[in-house]
């Protein structure tokens, strides 16, 4: 690194103000989907890292649109490198609601939320199939390799239902997997039909 100063007041020719990527989001894996039944980020597989690497992953979804119409989005782990995705979780989630004639409403989705249950976590419930619908958002998993602690996530998705009222929702989730065994599998799905196209992220995100 090369500082010159200069008048007391400025410095110029720096080649170097160290690493602020300490705790910035490292690249993983892109997985694009085209009439795919789930979308799998699996350890170990096509190049996809999901261990005790990093102490945080996160995951982005960008327009992801349903073949089926007004489906929820949702995600479950695998603690046996994808064989099984069928992790106990409690989850809670709610949503700020608005259509494009002023009506709007702030609710808990008690249809949506897990207690002790091995089925998917839902990310949102109303992804329309309107060729102007999708769902785009973003999820985060705490330590999934910890062999301590249980599996604690975050998520907020926006999504809109594609009908006539132009409905939107913006969701969001949160909840853990009850399993000290690591998590080194995640897989998202619509609950109904295929996602028709969409893709979705996965980063790393560097201790600090």
């Amino acid at each position: 690194m090369a500082l010159v100063k200069y008048n007391d007041n400025s410095i110029s020719a720096i080649s170097s103000a160290g690493q602020i990527a300490q705790g910035s989001l490292v690249p993983i894996k892109t997985l694009t989907a085209s009439g795919s039944a789930s979308l799998s980020f699996v350890d170990g597989s096509n190049d996809v890292v999901l261990d005790s690497t990093y102490p945080i992953y996160k995951f982005e979804f960008i327009n992801c649109h349903p073949a089926t119409n007004t489906v929820k989005f949702q995600f479950n782990m695998s603690t046996d490198g994808g064989s099984n995705y069928n992790v106990t979780k409690t989850t809670t989630t709610f949503y700020a609601i608005h259509d494009n004639v002023g009506s709007s409403n702030l609710a808990y989705d008690t249809g949506s939320d897990l207690a002790q249950d091995t089925g998917d976590a839902v990310l949102n419930t109303v992804t329309g199939n309107a060729n102007s619908s999708s769902c785009s958002g973003s999820m985060m998993i705490f330590n999934p390799s910890s062999s301590t602690f249980v599996k604690h996530f975050i998520s907020q998705t926006h999504t809109t239902r594609g009908d006539s009222d132009g409905t939107i929702y913006n969701w969001f989730g949160a909840g853990y997997g009850n399993t000290t065994s690591a998590v080194n599998g995640i897989k998202f799905n619509f609950a109904s039909g295929n996602i028709d196209s969409g893709t979705i992220k996965l980063y790393g995100i560097k201790d600090s």
